[in-house]
Parts: C-alpha cells; sequence; structure tokens
C-alpha cells in the first residue's frame, strides 16, 4: 500500500461524522435497534454493508455518499473559509450572524430531549425485565 494514499475507512468516518454531531454510540445504536457493541464494531470495521451504511446515514442525517466521501480536511477548510478578513469586528476576525441566545435555548432544547430518550431507554428496559 502506498503510504501517499490513505485507505478509505468507513467505520472512523461514520464515528467522525456521529461525533461532529454530538451523538454518543448508544444513541446511534438505539436508534438503529443495535447494541453499542456493534457500533463501535462497525466503527472499527474499513468496510460496512451497504444496507447497514445507508441505515446509518439515515439516522446521522447524511447520504451514504456523504459518509464515503467525508474528508475531515474538507470540513477544515470549509470552517476556514467562513472567516474573512472583511469580518474584522473590534480586532476579532469574526462576525457572529446569529443569536447566541437563540443557540443556547437550541441546545438546551437538545440536552432535554437527550434526557428524555435516556429515561424512555432505561424505561423500556426496566419494564423488559
Amino acid at each position: 500500500m502506498s503510504t501517499l494514499t490513505k485507505p478509505n475507512h468507513i467505520g472512523r468516518k461514520i464515528s467522525r461524522i456521529r461525533e461532529l454531531r454530538d451523538m454518543k454510540q448508544e444513541a446511534l445504536a438505539y436508534a438503529l435497534g443495535m447494541s453499542q457493541q456493534s457500533i463501535s464494531i462497525i466503527e472499527n470495521s474499513e468496510t460496512v454493508d451497504e444496507e447497514k451504511l445507508k441505515a446509518i446515514a439515515e439516522v446521522l442525517g447524511v447520504s451514504a455518499e456523504g459518509i464515503k466521501n467525508f474528508s475531515e480536511e474538507a470540513v477544515l477548510n470549509i470552517i476556514g473559509n467562513t472567516y474573512h478578513d472583511s469580518n474584522v469586528v473590534n480586532g476579532n476576525a469574526y462576525s457572529c450572524n446569529f443569536n447566541p441566545l437563540d443557540k443556547m435555548v437550541e441546545l438546551f432544547e437538545r440536552l432535554v430531549q437527550a434526557e428524555k430518550d435516556k429515561v424512555e431507554y432505561l424505561e423500556k428496559l426496566y419494564k423488559g425485565k
């Protein structure tokens, strides 16, 4: 294998996209009806079955092709190109184009929903015993 090309490790790409989506393995596993250990195995696999990939992509909110073509360098380039010298405000090279309070509310709502999902999952486990 040439040192110039990196292998297309689909599992690592799934892991990275999941992390960027701020999702735990347990949440992805629950959404797919799998165990957390199964997700760990998938994320450590270089290849993933096409059907599983499509299901994972749907839960992550991306396409299967998006996972296959995911590049951390591209993400960093997009972020880097978002900031321009013309956006210098009070000596800072950025300008806020959203309301931070709205983002805090959105984050709080996501945290509340995550807690509700955990409670629902635990209740389901408890009733199963």
